[in-house]
């Protein structure tokens, strides 16, 4: 993978997790990282205006619109395998297969996220050597954002950016993958409980 790439990767780790208080500080990092690493200067100042374009929030601000895109919205989470299985009792095992994948490419998780966490897994392929198993992740990984960035709306930061990894990094998802990503997924069972739970 070219290290443009993998530095948008990077940036897309960065941005796409919880926005700490030394968020700030780190935009600037991100914004050196693509100045340095992107290849296409039409690419790099989309890119840096879509970094730039979190400025405009104080921090608390910003924390309050990452719960509400990512955290509040089951269409818009941030783990890969929901979207592929949501409820399917088979995502435990794509859990397992997935922190396989991982761990044979010599790396380990750090964190308590589980192993499908998206920024974790944009990091780890911005590091990992390409194998077969790390190009279907990013054919999966496109699918999956592409599916995000289809449910946010038009002035959020955080589409924007998704666009331009969309079309820098992953490749466009086809009508059958989407199509299939929408009928394997099992949806949460609703429907009320057939007496009151009671508490004691």
């Amino acid at each position: 993978m070219e290290q443009q790439k993998r530095t948008f990767l990077i940036v897309g780790a960065r941005l796409l997790a919880y926005p700490s208080e030394a968020f700030f500080d780190e935009l600037e990092d991100m914004q050196d990282e693509i100045e340095a690493n992107s290849t296409s200067p039409d690419i790099r100042q989309k890119m840096i205006d879509a970094v730039q374009a979190f400025n405009q929030y104080a921090i608390d601000e910003l924390q309050t619109k990452y719960v509400a895109t990512f955290d509040l919205r089951a269409k818009n989470g941030l783990y890969l395998t929901a979207h592929e299985l949501g409820d399917s009792n088979k995502r435990g095992a794509a859990l397992i297969k997935m922190q396989k994948i991982i761990n044979q490419a010599g790396y380990e998780r750090i964190d308590e996220d589980l192993s499908d966490y998206i920024p974790m897994l944009l990091e780890f392929l911005a590091v990992a050597p390409d194998s077969r198993d790390n190009e279907r992740l990013i054919r999966r990984l496109g699918v999956a954002i592409h599916r995000i960035m289809s449910n946010l709306p038009e002035g959020n930061p955080y589409r924007q950016f998704l666009q331009l990894l969309m079309d820098a990094v992953f490749p466009e998802p086809t009508k059958q993958e989407m199509e299939k990503l929408e009928y394997e997924r099992e949806e949460a069972d609703l429907e009320e409980l057939p007496f009151p739970i009671m508490y004691g």
